[in-house]
């Protein structure tokens, strides 16, 4: 049987996360307002190696790029994190079917970065 604590502890990551997800995202959107980008205009496209460079020079893609980012990775650390306290509890199913996901994940990223043009 799983401790609520664990449980809650899960919860206030998701919770965290996600508030600095909507942060980013919320001080990109307003920079692009004060600079008077269009959100119509053509994004650039996605650099990893470019965010902490944008986000020091406080430029809107940097923030909107992390913001996503954060967005995409709060679901994929719940499952780690899930997988993590099974381990914990010896439940190995939950823990295969927690590493099976991530595994999942781990491919479709990988595949997309293979075929990239």
């Amino acid at each position: 049987m799983r401790p609520y604590g664990f449980d809650a502890r899960i919860g206030r990551l998701m919770i965290v996360m996600t508030y600095i997800s909507v942060a980013l995202l919320v001080v990109g959107v307003v920079l692009m307002a004060v600079n008077r980008i269009s959100p119509l205009d053509g994004a650039p496209a996605f650099d990893p190696s470019l965010i902490w460079t944008d986000l020091r020079a406080a430029l809107p893609v940097g923030f909107l790029w992390l913001g996503l980012i954060a967005v995409i990775a709060t679901p994929i650390v719940r499952v780690a994190v899930s997988a993590v306290g099974f381990a914990r509890e010896g439940q190995w199913r939950m823990v295969a079917v927690g590493t099976g996901i991530l595994l999942v994940i781990a491919v479709g990223i990988a595949t997309s970065i293979a075929t990239e043009h």
